[in-house]
């Protein structure tokens, strides 16, 4: 096996979710380390797959710095070095960022072996736009903190996907409702690929209702749908001066059509009276 960094992706809750390559990876590698040691023994022996006489590096977000330095070192010895984090793929709202931007800045190959992600596993379901999307990660703790966090999500002209923790989804809930509006289509999604999956669709108001006094366990992806973007004529034709000052009027009115959500045509239609009077 080539020497390198290899970020493995690991199932969400069904053990059959697993890669043929992930499966080799995690059998050839001469380094193993995870965010959760237990979890990737359990799943090695599900498969099959066995140690070898390896230990299990532990490395998450406590221990990130002290543990780095040796798994660099291993990587510095031209050895491969398997990561895996407890549920999906590394660095998507789990730890291996800092440990693979240091190995690309020390010179060593970094390789992805790809698989599930509970962001893209909740979008699937969730029966909202998925052309454009943004994951936006786990919102903070405390309300006002959450608040300016979503306002600066409002305008994103995208379905957007949260993480969040059961205790705290009643809260994000009704936060999003009074923030991004009741309106916007939503969809809880609770224990992806799990025995005891669930995704509940409905708009942010009736979901912030229907979670306010309910108890839920379990790992939880938050899908909101893209909102109304309400802009004035004027804002357009400015935002449509500044794209004709470097592109064609047909490119232009494009690029503000999908910005905004306005018609393309109407656009093409103000882009020439525009030229007509200067």
């Amino acid at each position: 096996m080539a020497p390198g960094l290899y970020f493995v992706a690991t199932p969400l809750g069904n053990a059959r979710d697993i890669t043929l390559r992930t499966l080799d990876i995690l059998a050839s590698a001469d380094v193993l380390a995870a965010e959760d040691t237990r979890s990737l023994k359990r799943l090695m022996e599900i498969h099959g797959v066995p140690l070898g006489g390896r230990r299990i590096i532990a490395y998450h977000d406590h221990n990130g710095a002290r543990q780095r330095p040796a798994l660099l070192a291993h990587l510095g010895k031209d050895r491969s070095v398997a990561y895996a984090s407890e549920a999906g793929t590394p660095l998507v709202a789990d730890p291996g960022f800092v440990l693979g931007r240091e190995a690309i800045a020390a010179g060593h190959p970094v390789i992805a072996a790809p698989g599930p992600v509970a962001a893209i596993a909740a979008l699937t379901v969730s029966g909202l736009p998925s052309d454009r999307f943004l994951f936006a990660g786990f919102p903070p703790a405390t309300q006002s903190a959450r608040r300016s966090f979503l306002s600066e999500l409002a305008p994103v002209s995208a379905t957007l996907i949260l993480y969040e923790s059961p205790k705290r989804l009643s809260k994000t809930l009704a936060d999003c409702a009074e923030v991004l509006g009741p309106d916007r289509d939503a969809a809880v999604c609770r224990e992806l690929t799990k025995k005891f999956e669930e995704v509940t669709r409905a708009s942010l108001g009736d979901l912030a209702e229907m979670f306010s006094e309910r108890t839920v366990k379990g790992e939880i992806a938050l899908c909101i749908g893209k909102g109304e973007v309400h802009v004035s004529e004027q804002e357009l034709e400015a935002a449509l001066r500044d794209a004709m000052a470097e592109k064609r009027l047909k490119d232009a009115a494009a690029e503000v059509a999908e910005r905004y959500g306005a018609s393309r045509r109407d656009l093409y239609q103000m882009g020439l009276r525009l030229k007509g009077g200067d």
